[in-house]
């Protein structure tokens, strides 16, 4: 079960009956999932997924898959199937669809409800929709599908089972076994185990709790403990969490009315997302419950509730503008509880804990998963994953969505059921499954793409780097005229500098002057050797006597 894969070559061409599968996101990272299926020259893709940024992705806005690999074969793709709503399973459609805007989509009601906001905003009109539900088979040139339905923390989820040439692949998406959900919709096991009996010869598993013990609680379990937030608060209820998870907010509109409150959204797409479920019936809103945000203000605050984005401390996002006390209808005062009903996604503690402590500075009471059961996972813990092997019993295990170390985790359970042949892939690894053996077969090249702004993929790793120097270095130019008849130095250095407090820069301008006009003197008179004669003395200067590595531009003028 080895685990590195940097001295891949490029693959060989897939050999008549194989199937294979093509990783181009979702492994490493909880993110940007997408994964390309190929047969007999015919591609079909599972979902199309965005990452969010890091601290480290300075001006980044959102990271995509690579579709470099796909993108001289995009006439050959039958479909794109969605197996649920999420950001990071359907946030990168639009891109993909700039690209070939006919790709037929194929997802749940819901799935392509929340999809459809998503193509208007960007502009995508008239595309071409499969939809589909739990049971239901589609053909798509040699794909034949059948779809299962799967509990996640968004309604609608499903696995899709894709069977070509004989061969059965099934995908799970991303699941859990909650046996007692809000909406009675299980994860159809009983389905898992006919496909099982069929035979299912490779099995791509979600990962994301691999490596945590025991069964994921039920979201019924949460419902107490939100009853208790709101008996014992005497004031507002501010409630943030995913602007996709329905049954959450279920959760919260029920307590409202139990406790004689009035609730409204706040949050572009908490306000879009909750409207498009209560219109295709996957909330159920109580009589007179909910009023616009502006009306909230004639409530006396023990009978107000606030539905949130931002609970993972998004900078934008209402919950954060509220911390700082600059939202333009919610005014944070003593006494108000905020619950933040959401996990944290890794990455974003720091801007989570940074939104909880402004919070609790103008006196909010904020109950979150550190001190109370608010929220429980939407993925399958490690219980609930050896139950799934023992039922399905595959012939090879491919574990996918997860960092490295929860795909590792995953593969052991399934070697722990009797699997064989656990293939552990990264991002662009490349397995063909031929005659019922999954193998790795080489990899494609497959980057980070960023999105900054309007710009998609212009952004590169040597960007950000720069864009982190200044960030955490500061800048500084230098500006220099030299003579080129004489060879010298004619006018500067002027040096302008920011990030950096109070520096006199008097002591480095002679050493500059001086190494010019030696540069000069040999004979170099070449525009680029004197900016890196500039350069070297302010940075071994800068270095020596304020341990900084700022970002240099020298600037030599010839006169």
């Amino acid at each position: 079960m080895s685990h590195s894969h940097p001295e891949l070559s490029t693959p060989e061409p897939l050999v008549p009956g194989g199937l294979r599968v093509t990783p181009l996101g979702g492994l490493g990272d909880i993110g940007r999932n997408m994964t390309l299926f190929e047969y007999e020259g015919r591609l079909l893709i599972v979902d199309c997924g965005v990452l969010f940024p890091e601290d480290h992705h300075p001006g980044v806005d959102l990271i995509l898959p690579d579709f470099e690999s796909l993108r001289d074969r995009l006439d050959a793709v039958e479909a794109l199937v969605l197996t649920h709503g999420h950001e990071d399973h359907i946030g990168a459609t639009p891109y993909l669809l700039r690209e070939r805007q006919d790709i037929p989509l194929v997802g749940s009601k819901l799935t392509l409800a929340l999809l459809d906001g998503k193509l208007r905003e960007h502009r995508l009109k008239e595309t071409v929709h499969h939809e589909v539900r739990e049971g239901d088979r589609l053909t798509l040139g040699p794909f034949d599908l059948e779809f299962v339905a799967v509990n996640h923390s968004i309604p609608d989820a499903l696995a899709v089972a894709i069977r070509a040439g004989g061969q059965m692949i099934l995908h799970t998406g991303d699941f859990k076994m909650d046996q007692l959900p809000l909406d009675s919709r299980i994860t159809d096991l009983r389905s898992f185990a006919r496909l099982g009996e069929e035979g299912v010869d490779l099995f791509l598993v979600d990962s994301t709790n691999a490596e945590t013990p025991g069964f994921t609680p039920s979201e019924k379990s949460i419902t107490p403990v939100i009853d208790q937030v709101f008996r014992d608060s005497k004031q507002r209820v501010i409630v943030a969490c995913f602007a996709s998870h329905v049954h959450r907010v279920q959760q919260i509109l029920d307590a409202t009315a139990a406790h004689g409150r009035k609730a409204a959204y706040v949050g572009r797409s908490m306000v879009r997302n909750m409207a498009i479920a209560k219109e295709l019936g996957y909330l159920t809103v109580p009589p007179g419950v909910l009023i616009d945000a502006k009306d909230l203000s004639s409530l006396p605050p023990e009978r107000q509730v606030l539905i949130s984005t931002g609970s993972q401390g998004e900078p934008m996002s209402a919950l954060s503008r509220i911390a700082q006390r600059d939202h333009h209808i919610v005014h944070i005062e003593e006494g108000d509880t905020v619950l933040l009903a959401s996990s944290l996604i890794p990455g974003n503690e720091n801007a989570v804990y940074r939104v909880i402590n402004g919070l609790a500075r103008w006196g909010a009471n904020v109950v979150h998963k550190g001190n109370a059961l608010v929220h429980v996972s939407g993925h399958a813990s490690a219980g609930e994953l050896l139950y799934c092997y023992n039922i399905v019993q595959p012939r090879n295990v491919m574990p996918v969505h997860g960092e490295i170390r929860h795909l590792i985790a995953n593969g052991a359970l399934a070697r722990a059921t009797g699997v064989d042949n656990v293939v552990l892939a990264e991002d662009g690894v490349v397995v063909d499954l031929i005659d019922g053996v999954a193998k790795i077969a080489g990899k494609v090249p497959c980057g980070y793409v960023f999105v900054d702004g309007s710009s998609v993929g212009d952004i590169t790793e040597s960007h950000l780097k720069d864009r982190r120097i200044l960030g955490e270095e500061g800048f500084i130019s230098v500006i220099v005229v030299v003579d080129s008849v004489s060879g010298k130095v004619a006018a500067g250095p002027e040096i302008h500098a920011r990030g950096f407090v109070d520096i006199d820069f008097d002591a480095v301008r002679q050493p500059i002057i001086d190494a010019l006009d030696a540069t000069l003197a040999e004979g170099n008179n070449d525009a680029y050797q004197l900016q890196q004669t500039v350069r070297r003395v302010v940075g071994r200067w800068v270095s020596n006597t304020h341990r900084r590595r700022p970002m240099i531009i020298p600037v030599v003028i010839e006169a």
